[in-house]
């Protein structure tokens, strides 16, 4: 049974070990390449496939019985495309996606659409703001160079923001450092998207210590509803193995 898995969530690599722990099951882990590759128990691939178009024709190629896409919750694109080439090949998919965090009552939260909302709501005095959303979104906030920015990143940027500094770093980060970082910082609001991983939910506990405000980015829309969705790698493996190879439903 061939499976591909689109990764690049921690949930993505737990399932990996899960599949690299079943008889029967033959798996690779693609990776989309914007930062450094990391450890996986099956086979790896790096980069892009071309559109919908393009992993459609490696699915094909390559014989693969179950698409699973365990990417990260922002990824729209490749999961707008998993579902497009899926239901093209006929291909089951399975969504291996983790829950979005959840409110508190004590939690100062602005909710928003996307990254320029969230700039728009930091407001136009000048604050100290924490960007903790990654690299690819930043351009967003060049709508806003009044700020002070903190930028936390795994690979090295250089963003068009006249006041920013950098920390490149990875998680996990646990709530005690977050909080340190935070006050001698002199954060002002943090800026988050809704990832809902655990690694990096100590800036969203900390700042619930702190009673300072956050403008959290929320997920983007789910698309066409193709596919089954799995909330843990567990529930994950067993939809996969569920589908059996296409091969042998085919009487081949």
């Amino acid at each position: 049974m061939r499976v591909l898995v689109l990764g690049g969530t921690s949930e993505a690599t737990a399932l990996a070990a899960l599949l690299a722990a079943t008889p029967g099951a033959e798996a690779i882990m693609s990776f989309a390449g914007r930062t450094r590759a990391p450890s996986s128990p099956i086979p790896l691939r790096s980069g892009g496939f071309g559109g919908a178009e393009g992993l459609w024709q490696y699915l094909e190629a390559e014989g693969i019985d179950v698409l699973v896409d365990a990417t990260h919750p922002f990824a729209a694109q490749i999961s707008r495309n998993a579902e497009i080439a899926a239901a093209r090949g006929n291909i089951p998919l399975v969504i291996l996606s983790r829950p979005g965090w959840m409110r508190e009552p004590q939690d100062r939260w602005t909710e928003v659409p996307d990254m320029a909302a969230a700039a728009a709501a930091i407001g136009r005095e000048t604050r100290r703001v924490f960007l903790a959303i990654g690299r690819l979104q930043l351009a967003a906030f060049e709508a806003a160079p009044q700020h002070d920015y903190l930028i936390r990143t795994i690979e090295p940027i250089a963003p068009n923001l006249p006041h920013h500094r950098i920390i490149a770093a990875r998680g996990p980060f646990d709530v005690e450092a977050e909080e340190r970082l935070l006050r001698d910082e002199k954060i002002d609001v943090i800026v988050a998207k809704n990832s809902g991983a655990a690694a990096v939910f100590g800036k969203i506990a900390a700042a619930r210590r702190l009673g300072l405000p956050v403008i959290m980015v929320e997920r983007p829309a789910e698309a066409s509803g193709v596919g089954v969705r799995a909330a843990h790698p567990a529930e994950a493996l067993a939809l996969i193995l569920g589908h059996g190879p296409r091969a042998a439903l085919r009487g081949v």
